[in-house]
């Protein structure tokens, strides 16, 4: 049977990529740092392989028990120089590919890749996707929108003071995709023909700002929240007070001015996933209140 390698599979985008090919009857090998965090995954009939980004010979062990895999590079720690260690980490993905036998990879990138020095994943996903290109195993690459799930870790704050901070300005139309949105679309093409290559564009049912934010915690909470935009001036001060790095903070606030100004590169015919802002951010406060 054909196996499927999914890194992150502890994450949003790869866990749900697995869950799509386990309820098909495929067989998945989950790739993670550390096997006990993974345990879940042999209940629902997967395989678990240990592997470290930093450790380009368990790494390509891993890649090398499977026919297709999808491939992500996680976000580095913010207290880091998030830039150098995503970059460490890409050359690492890229030299465990060599001699994979891998028939073909899926890679999670993002919409507004490009080139270009401290713009953080725009810049490190970009030499990802120029990495990929330049190997000979057939490669689909999928350029998300903002993740709907980067606005997770504002539900505490959102609940407590009834303000939605947002560097974003209150009406900016931005496209959003749910990451389990992206997790079908990564598994439709793992089980595409390998002529399926070359990047796509992902994103949701429809673009929404802040003050969309806003108005969908209010309809889950049941209270009235307001967008509270943080000016530019503040934003790399706004980094280092969550705990960023200097180095950290530079790159997130040059890659948010970059987004604002230039728009987030997602064309009019890109795919569109099926889950609304109000359908995730109302799962997002379920959720929270069960645990």
């Amino acid at each position: 049977m054909l196996m499927y390698v999914i890194m992150g599979g502890t994450g949003h985008i790869g866990s749900a990529t697995a869950n799509i090919l386990l309820s098909l009857g495929k067989a998945v090998t989950i790739v993670s740092r550390n096997s006990g965090h993974a345990g879940g995954w042999r209940k629902k009939g997967a395989e678990i392989v240990e592997a470290d980004l930093n450790d380009v010979s368990s790494l390509h062990a891993a890649l090398r028990r499977g026919r297709r895999a999808l491939l992500l590079n996680p976000p580095a720690d913010p207290t880091t120089d998030t830039d150098a260690v995503e970059k460490r980490t890409v050359a690492s993905i890229l030299e465990a590919l060599a001699g994979s036998g891998l028939e073909k990879v899926v890679a999670v990138s993002t919409g507004g890749a490009q080139s270009g020095d401290r713009i953080g994943d725009l810049n490190t996903l970009w030499e990802f996707e120029e990495g990929l290109r330049r190997q000979p195993i057939p490669t689909a690459i999928n350029r998300g929108a903002y993740y709907m799930s980067n606005w997770d870790g504002l539900l505490d704050t959102v609940r407590a003071t009834g303000k939605l901070p947002s560097m974003f300005p209150a009406e900016l139309s931005v496209p959003m995709v749910a990451p389990q949105d992206l997790g079908r679309f990564a598994a439709d093409r793992l089980l595409s023909g390998t002529d399926d290559v070359g990047v796509r564009y992902m994103e949701g049912p429809e673009r929404y700002s802040p003050a969309d934010v806003a108005r969908a915690f209010s309809e889950a909470l049941g209270r009235p929240i307001d967008v509270e935009v943080k000016p530019r001036a503040e934003w790399y001060d706004g980094f280092l007070q969550l705990g960023f790095s200097e180095a950290a903070a530079l790159s997130y606030t040059r890659m948010t001015e970059l987004c604002v100004d230039n728009g987030f590169d997602m064309p009019a015919d890109a795919s569109r996933g099926a889950i609304t802002l109000e359908r995730y951010i109302d799962s997002l406060v379920v959720r929270a209140a069960k645990n």
